[in-house]
């Protein structure tokens, strides 16, 4: 009995950071301000010396700085860091592709190709 009460509150749970809603009391300008403030540090969100620049630039308090992490990890444009911090992963913050390694093996079928 006790797992299925378990069972029903972790789908809810699940149901509720589905439609992740932004913290009470910002808006989409505080989201982006969030935004363009952490890639500034480089992207990443950690220690004290990540928080006062952030709070600085975006006009957030400390509450709303990191509630606003919280949520951008709900919603996936974030991620947890092993360093118990969040990482911004979108915008220009986004992890590199490997686009490079196509061109090159492109490259070398020509070289071969042509040699």
């Amino acid at each position: 009995m006790m797992m299925i009460r378990i069972s029903a509150a972790l789908s809810a749970l699940g149901l509720l950071s589905a439609c992740a809603m932004p913290p009470k009391g910002t808006d989409e300008q505080d989201l982006m301000a969030w935004d363009s403030a952490v890639a500034s540090i480089g992207c990443e969100l950690v220690s004290e010396s990540d928080y006062q620049p952030v709070e600085l630039q975006s006009g957030l308090n400390r509450a709303q700085v990191q509630e606003i992490a919280s949520y951008k990890v709900k919603t996936e444009e974030a991620v947890p860091t092993d360093t118990g911090g969040v990482r911004l992963v979108t915008g220009s913050c986004a992890p590199a592709t490997d686009m490079t390694a196509e061109p090159m093996a492109d490259a070398e079928a020509a070289g071969t190709a042509a040699g």
